[in-house]
């Protein structure tokens, strides 16, 4: 879909796995034709998982060149504290579960001597965010991993937490990083605590209330551009 934005501030490109993650902000959207506060905003809906965000990203961008790339969705908590419903901004993010298993020990390519830390576009290992746009939100910072599975293994969890310390994950964050650091655009990954990892008991989940403060945020923080 072609937008006119020769003229806006911003041209933003607004990334998520799903429709139904970022309904609110859409049907906004579509009633302001694609604007909000003077910017222009593109929609792209990767699909789920890291392979679909890295392909359908790299097209798109390959072929446009947005002054901001915002992804959005909602994501599980490995620590208590965060409640349930709350949006949060990813400062760093790195691939979870690529690596060896052996003997229930689990080796990064990093730690296995196939990939240095430090190739770009890691940092020590993660993929790295240090977009200004940080320092004028109030939502909280956090550290996150990108997993292929979500599951409700306790072993898992922990040899997650014991290996990267992570405060959440998603199927999509690292793949997100990965592109936009590669092709060297301005990004930003906003989400919203669903459930807590682990808990597959989807009663106790609250993606409704995540959603919701999902796009309220999204809101504010395009709203909040200048």
């Amino acid at each position: 879909m072609k937008r006119k934005y020769e003229f806006c501030k911003m041209y933003i490109l607004l990334v998520s796995a799903t429709r139904f993650e970022i309904q609110p902000i859409l049907l906004l959207l579509e009633k302001e034709q694609y604007h909000l506060n003077g910017h222009t905003i593109d929609i792209l809906i990767t699909g789920v998982g890291q392979v679909n965000t890295t392909y359908f990203l790299t097209v798109n961008l390959d072929s446009k060149k947005p002054d901001l790339v915002i992804q959005a969705g909602i994501a599980g908590a490995f620590t208590n504290a965060f409640s349930l419903g709350q949006p949060i901004l990813i400062t760093q993010d790195t691939f979870g579960d690529v690596g060896m298993e052996e003997k229930q020990k689990f080796t990064t390519l990093f730690d296995a001597g196939f990939a240095d830390k430090d190739d770009f576009p890691f940092t020590n290992g993660w993929l790295m965010n240090t977009n200004k746009l940080f320092h004028h939100s109030v939502l909280e910072t956090v550290k996150a991993i990108t997993v292929n599975k979500v599951s409700d293994s306790l072993f898992q969890r922990q040899q997650l937490m014991n290996h990267f310390a992570p405060e959440i994950e998603s199927m999509e964050g690292a793949a997100f990083h990965y592109v936009c650091l590669q092709q060297k655009v301005p990004f930003i990954q906003i989400r919203s605590i669903s459930n807590a990892v682990g808990e597959r008991d989807k009663s106790k989940w609250q993606i409704k209330d995540a959603i919701i403060n999902l796009n309220i945020e999204l809101q504010k923080l395009i709203n909040n551009l200048k």
